[in-house]
């Protein structure tokens, strides 16, 4: 898909809350969109973005992420079969150390 809007009603309508959804173009804001999908998504909007984009381009963009929560870096990681260890978010994390716990 070059340069096309995102279509209305296709996404969930609670994915994109702050921002126009008839502003955002897919191709410009892709990074965006798998963020959203992958953290907030239903299945259906999961299904749609695997049909868009394809699992080797949603791949990808969410090894750059520099977060994303533990859920949705396993739902990726299994799918694609790509280890954890390749992920930002995932070395990232590691690095940051937390609070103690008592």
């Amino acid at each position: 898909m070059t340069n096309s809007k995102l279509q209305q009603n296709s996404f969930s309508t609670h994915l994109f809350w702050d921002v126009e959804e008839e502003d955002l173009i897919i191709d410009e804001n892709i990074h965006f969109i798998v963020k959203r999908v992958l953290e907030y998504g239903l299945m259906n909007d999961w299904n749609l973005l695997l049909k868009t984009f394809g699992i080797v381009e949603i791949v990808k963009h969410a090894k750059e992420f520099r977060e994303l929560d533990k859920r949705s870096l396993s739902f990726i990681s299994s799918l694609s079969e790509t280890p954890k260890k390749e992920f930002r978010c995932f070395t990232t994390r590691q690095l940051t150390r937390g609070h103690w716990d008592f």
